[in-house]
């Protein structure tokens, strides 16, 4: 039965660490894991600075500050007529969205169109939108103009992705859209805390799947156009490169692995300002040294963006990322590919390997907590916090990302269930062993036991204290008579029915030897009548005796009788024995007086005497005869003893 009781303690304790922990996880994810994730990528993930093959253009303060926004395309004409014509880079990306003309300076578009047209390796941005197509546009013509032009051939035979939210895609006028060659999803999706940690790397428009700018670029970089969709990666056979993903309706995404800034910059990548290549590219065509040598950009991955923060037209493009509260979209985007074509991704643990560790976690703590001292446990315990911490930070710099904040908090919680539960526990064992014991030691010592766990050692104290000693009157002959069973019953139910008279005079048993009783009183607990307690005591002993001796003689058991001898006096109190085994008792000529005074009830044929120094305290309450003065076996003066005829 107490086994059950156990169990279903532990049952229930377990249930309530279950649903606290699915809170604390579920709480963790939403609220904490963010945070810590940016902080770990920050601090441990961004330790070098981006691609030296990978380079930006971007409009900013400085090159609004010479052309006021809005610029006419035939500026935008200027920076790809540069590159272009003079720096031969690798491949260049747009990252805009076009969708309209400029009516006032259509001069300037057609310059634009026109310069962009004979450029080969330029990949522009577009953009899914979840708003349907205006009423006076033709949506579904628009979509299978754009896919006939831009689809590339993604294999979703392995992982059919169709989740979407997208309903539209960001129209082209007809002469952009004729001009250009290649394009690529330039959007980005922010976390439910408003951070960048993830690239859009397939978005899905009603149906039809397309890829992000960086990697359009990154398929254009190698001569391909064919990508194949698995359940967790984007594979791309013929250059084998594995992008780890996961399917949102958002997009195919994966976690970026950002860097870190550029020396005096707010840019992972290098950059240069717009208005530099502008002035470079007119001072090249003029015959003079340009600004910035176009050899700089050759063979090189160029992003052209805008990001001013000084325009008062909103032309700032940033959003937070784990390293920047204001991260340029632009170095977001050469980031992405970035990643790409160095296979430098960031993989997250999934929800299966984070339920195991926290499982075993789990079982960790609590079996060290059960199985350990407090503090050995405690000191291990802070030793794993430590330890995971430093683990997580060697996964940060390898490009793991394992939750931070979950196993910590998961292990702070079972750390207090456990430490609770083992409380509770060895509270309910201790009063176990209290109960037990109380059966072998007299509850009064048992409590002073308890109440001084702390500070028991050999030692005590002198005290002055009544004994009483209390013997069955041939006991030896009448055991002789019945059966060990037989003696035993009679002796239990015997001790069973003084015990809680003595108890109730504030005495103590000390110990029972064989058929005999030795009680104390005045120690362990503080009783300045001990010594009418124990003469009182005594009286109601006998009085119990004669109804069981009327009870046994009923039943055909032995008539007993029973003498009791008390003695108040000095005697040592405390604990005797050795540092492993220990005894409370009184020691001391006193104890043993008492103990020969019991004995001279035989010659005297009484039930109850007491000593000189007892009836000192008594007096009042007792009537006594004197019997005799007695001789105590090693002392020369002999001493009074008297028989309590009744109490007044």
């Amino acid at each position: 039965m107490k086994n059950l009781k156990s169990k279903i303690f532990f049952i229930k304790s377990a249930i309530i660490h279950l649903f606290l922990s699915l809170f604390v996880i579920l709480a963790s994810w939403q609220f904490f894991e963010p945070s810590a994730y940016n902080f770990m990528h920050k601090l441990f993930t961004a330790r070098t600075t981006g691609s030296d093959n990978i380079v930006l253009i971007v409009i900013d303060d400085k090159s609004i500050e010479q052309y006021r926004w809005p610029w006419q395309r035939s500026l935008y004409a200027e920076i790809f007529k540069y590159l272009s014509k003079y720096s031969k880079p690798r491949i260049i990306a747009f990252d805009a969205i076009l969708s309209s003309l400029d009516k006032e300076n259509p001069d300037s578009d057609v310059q634009l169109f026109n310069t962009i047209k004979n450029i080969d390796n330029l990949v522009v941005g577009f953009s899914p939108l979840i708003q349907n197509y205006p009423s006076d546009v033709d949506g579904k013509a628009y979509e299978q103009k754009f896919e006939a032009k831009f689809k590339i051939n993604i294999d979703d035979n392995a992982y059919n992705y169709d989740k979407t939210k997208y309903k539209s895609i960001s129209r082209f006028p007809e002469q952009y859209f004729d001009s250009i060659k290649y394009t690529g999803s330039v959007n980005t999706t922010q976390t439910t805390s408003g951070y960048v940690t993830q690239s859009d790397q397939i978005i899905n428009v009603n149906g039809k799947n397309y890829p992000s700018l960086a990697l359009r670029m990154y398929l254009l970089l190698h001569n391909t156009d064919t990508i194949s969709l698995y359940k967790n990666k984007i594979l791309t056979d013929e250059t084998n490169l594995s992008i780890p993903v996961t399917y949102t309706q958002d997009a195919v995404q994966n976690y970026i692995r950002f860097y870190k800034t550029q020396p005096d910059s707010e840019y992972t990548h290098k950059k240069y300002s717009a208005i530099d290549i502008i002035t470079s590219l007119r001072n090249i065509e003029r015959g003079i040294p340009p600004i910035i040598n176009p050899e700089e950009f050759k063979d090189k991955i160029v992003f052209v963006g805008a990001n001013a923060k000084a325009s008062a037209l909103a032309l700032e493009d940033a959003l937070p990322t784990p390293i920047l509260q204001k991260h340029p979209g632009v170095d977001i985007q050469a980031t992405n590919l970035d990643n790409i074509i160095n296979n430098q991704f960031v993989r997250q643990t999934t929800i299966i390997q984070d339920l195991i560790l926290l499982v075993i976690l789990t079982i960790t703590v609590f079996v060290l907590i059960t199985k350990l001292s407090f503090f050995k446990s405690l000191g291990i315990l802070i030793l794993i916090a430590i330890g995971y911490m430093c683990f997580t930070a060697i996964c940060f710099m390898h490009g793991v990302a394992p939750n931070v904040i979950t196993p910590l908090a998961i292990q702070l919680i079972t750390m207090i269930f456990g430490y609770s539960y083992r409380f509770i526990l060895e509270g309910k064992n201790k009063e176990k062993i209290k109960q037990a014991m109380g059966k072998y030691l007299s509850q009064d010592i048992m409590q002073n036991v308890v109440k001084n766990i702390d500070d028991i050692k050999l030692g005590g104290k002198k005290a002055v204290v009544t004994v009483l000693f209390a013997d069955i009157r041939g006991f030896t002959s009448i055991s002789e008579r019945l059966t060990a069973e037989e003696v035993s019953l009679i002796l239990n139910e015997y001790f069973t029915e003084i015990e809680p008279i003595i108890t109730k005079y504030n005495g103590v048993i000390n110990k029972f030897i064989g058929d005999a009783v030795m009680a104390i009183f005045g120690e362990p607990i503080q009783d300045i009548n001990h010594a009418k307690n124990a003469v009182l005591c005594a009286n109601e002993m006998l009085k119990k005796v004669d109804e069981l001796r009327d009870k046994w003689l009923f039943e055909g058991k032995p008539k007993i009788e029973i003498g009791i001898g008390i003695n108040t006096g000095e005697a040592f109190v405390g604990n005797i024995g050795s540092e492993k085994r220990l005894e409370y008792t009184v020691i001391g000529d006193m104890v043993n007086f008492a103990s020969r005074i019991e004995s001279y009830n035989k010659v005297y044929k009484t039930n109850l005497l007491i000593s000189s120094t007892t009836y000192s305290y008594v007096s009042s309450i007792a009537d006594v005869i004197k019997i005799s003065e007695v001789t105590i076996r090693g002392k020369s003066k002999k001493m009074d003893i008297y028989e309590v005829l009744r109490l007044t």
